[in-house]
């Protein structure tokens, strides 16, 4: 008789982030489907997203009194604890997420006969940031059982014995986004939602919006996130002489209907996945912008001109410049938003946790069962 299987995440904690947003979301569709998951993260911070109370939590860090002033004594008890937790647990597969856990997934569970995939979220180029972490990727990736990329650019970073073990799966989407595109009049504001970390780069955002608001002066700029950067973003704005029209509020938790009656979105990272805030802003009708960044995924999301604006990295020139353009020709900006809208026919849950599904249920095994 075939068992339920048994899926266990692995990432370095849940704090409010694009990557910690889909795992949560996809342990919350398989617990809702039957299915067992644990999560297992390093740490537990404040700030993190709720996880379903179906889906079983394990810190995998060594505690205060574990902890050394050796780095190799507590790189070793880290490695076996983790080690310790897929041999307790027995998951059917393993699903881990960012940098150092995909190398940790696979080395910690050698020769226990557990299927590993791992999911690369970023630009591989800076999620594996130095020569020894690129190396390492690109050789002991091919020990995994599969490999999750966002977009096509980033198979160009791994060698064959790598791409051919990997898939693009697409990122699921809070149901809370899918609705019909908001038709009245809109509000007077520019947004963006995400980290204020420097890879954002909200600073360009803030700079091009300071040199159009003489020409707007009913818009406002509104930042939605917290992270390192926002003092010095607010400060920027201070000296800019904008505080009240540069607004950045933190981190919200009904981001979907903050932002639903918004003018224009705008992504302007220098590096990126799939950003699901982008896709989250199509979804619900918005005029984006967003930069044209490794490793590609608003260029896979947006035909340029069509469905939304692509702009180039770090060019605040450019960024000015399609500002201007969508907010002189708010017709030509409303036909960028019905276009981006369509973007929900390739989002629909069923369809996006259907490929999740059935690319983990391929790995666990023939006498695992998977939910109907």
């Amino acid at each position: 008789m075939k068992k339920q299987m048994h899926i266990a995440m692995l990432i370095g904690s849940l704090t409010k982030g694009g990557a910690e947003r889909v795992l949560v979301n996809l342990a919350d569709y398989f617990v809702n489907k039957g299915y067992r998951v644990t999560m297992v993260t390093q740490y537990k911070w404040d700030n993190e997203y709720p996880l379903n109370d179906k889906v079983k939590r394990i810190i995998s860090d060594i505690t205060e009194e574990e902890t050394t002033k050796s780095r190799v004594v507590n790189f070793k008890r880290r490695f076996g604890k983790l080690r310790g937790i897929w041999k307790e647990e027995k998951p059917d597969v393993i699903l881990s997420f960012i940098g150092k856990n995909n190398m940790m997934a696979i080395l910690t569970s050698r020769f226990l006969n557990i299927p590993v995939a791992v999911s690369v979220r970023a630009e591989p180029s800076e999620e594996y940031y130095n020569s020894w972490m690129r190396f390492m990727a690109r050789h002991l990736f091919a020990g995994a059982d599969g490999v999750i990329l966002q977009t096509k650019r980033c198979f160009d970073f791994f060698p064959e014995k790598v791409r051919k073990k990997a898939v693009i799966l697409k990122n699921p989407v809070s149901r809370a986004f899918f609705r019909s595109r908001f038709e009245g009049e809109r509000e007077k504001t520019i947004v963006a939602v995400g980290r204020t970390d420097e890879n954002k780069n909200h600073e360009m955002l803030i700079r091009a919006f300071a040199r159009i608001a003489h020409e707007f002066p009913d818009y406002k700029l509104i930042i939605y996130g917290d992270g390192d950067c926002r003092s010095k973003l607010i400060d920027l704005s201070s000296r800019l002489e904008l505080s009240e029209r540069i607004l950045l509020p933190g981190s919200v938790e009904n981001v979907a209907d903050v932002i639903y009656k918004s003018r224009v979105f705008v992504l302007s990272s220098n590096t990126e996945g799939v950003p699901n805030t982008l896709i989250e802003a199509m979804l619900m009708g918005l005029t984006v912008i967003a930069t044209d960044c490794p490793c590609g995924g608003p260029a896979d999301l947006i035909q340029n001109g069509y469905n939304g604006i692509l702009t180039p990295v770090r060019n605040i020139d450019k960024m000015t410049e399609n500002l201007q353009k969508v907010l002189n020709d708010l017709q030509m900006a409303d036909k960028l938003g019905i276009n981006a809208a369509k973007t929900s026919d390739i989002f629909k849950p069923e369809k996006v946790y259907g490929e999740w599904e059935e690319f983990l249920c391929s790995l666990g095994g023939d006498d695992k069962k998977c939910a109907e």
